[in-house]
């Protein structure tokens, strides 16, 4: 699949017209996201695990604006356009969405995804969107992450 073409901003009606063609196909659709800042095998393994639970893994990728809000005024250290197109390469994932809020609410509230995943050091309660999601029956996963992989792990090595 070419990363330039499951690449998207998030805009609600291009979203609404994926999802309502992937569901005329009868297709179960699994939803994630994160900032993808430095991808690492901690990143792949989540990734294809959550595509194990359905037939379409669409991920949303924080945009720099928010990442700079809740990480770091340092971080993202590559582009928006770059995380997104890196992620949109990797087979288990079928589409990218990049999204400017601090939570990818709104891209959660226009897939309405069959089912939502998150790391497993969230707790359903703090996993956002995991409420509207079971309102219509869809179901909320929580995938143990790779112990001692993450981007903050490996920035804090290359800076020794």
């Amino acid at each position: 699949m070419n990363a330039d073409n499951v690449y998207m901003t998030f805009r609600e009606s291009t979203i609404e017209r994926l999802v309502e063609g992937l569901r005329r196909k009868r297709k179960k659709i699994v939803f994630t996201n994160g900032v993808f800042d430095i991808l690492h095998y901690g990143h792949i393994a989540y990734l294809t695990q959550a595509r194990r639970l359905g037939d379409v893994l669409i991920v949303g990728v924080n945009k720099d604006s928010s990442v700079k809000k809740f990480k770091s005024p340092d971080r993202p250290l590559q582009n928006e356009k770059d995380r997104a197109r890196i992620v949109a390469s990797l087979k288990a994932v079928d589409y990218v969405v990049a999204f400017g809020e601090a939570t990818p609410e709104k891209l959660i509230k226009a897939i309405k995804p069959d089912i939502l995943v998150k790391g497993a050091d969230y707790k359903i309660s703090e996993i956002v969107g995991a409420e509207f999601v079971k309102s219509y029956g869809g179901k909320v996963r929580r995938i143990r992450l790779q112990k001692g992989r993450s981007s903050t792990a490996l920035i804090k090595k290359l800076g020794h």
